[in-house]
């Protein structure tokens, strides 16, 4: 007789799912700077950004805070976010403080005409959006839209 077990430890499930993707331009960092801090233009290589509107009078630095709509296949939302994190030339820090939560940071690190960009967010779903079953499901769909996101970002530099 086979006995299964069917306990499942729900501590292990986390409603917040960590997303790292990275990918090596062969563009200067500076001009790889130049374009992720130009908040406002992130919607043109970011597929699931639609929108931005800035909600404070900075559009750059520490302090700038951004409604921006959100659209993943069918589901969209407006995601709330301020940059608490801005190393110029470098890195930019935010929180989303809108339904889904967390935590993110895009950085760009090289030399010699070579830039390492990496994308780097931890997001928490609200109970009522599915929480830990939703964190799971993300993950994989959220990490090949911003890899794509990423590749549209080295093609719009690369082009003359």
């Amino acid at each position: 007789m086979i006995e299964i077990d069917h306990h499942v430890d729900i501590v292990a499930w986390s409603a917040m799912a960590r997303i790292v993707v990275s990918r090596t331009m062969e563009v200067p960092r500076q001009r790889v700077w130049e374009n992720i801090a130009d908040l406002s233009s992130h919607t043109e290589w970011m597929r699931d950004a639609e929108r931005i509107v800035f909600t404070s009078e900075r559009r750059s630095g520490v302090g700038t805070r951004m409604e921006v709509k959100t659209v993943v296949g069918p589901f969209r939302t407006i995601d709330i976010m301020e940059v608490v994190g801005w190393e110029e030339g470098t890195s930019i820090e935010v929180v989303h403080r809108g339904m889904v939560t967390g935590r993110g940071r895009l950085s760009a690190t090289g030399a010699d005409g070579e830039t390492l960009v990496i994308w780097d967010e931890d997001l928490t779903f609200p109970w009522w959006l599915g929480g830990a079953l939703t964190a799971w499901l993300a993950r994989p769909i959220m990490a090949r839209i911003w890899e794509a996101n990423l590749e549209r970002l080295e093609a719009s530099l690369s082009s003359p």
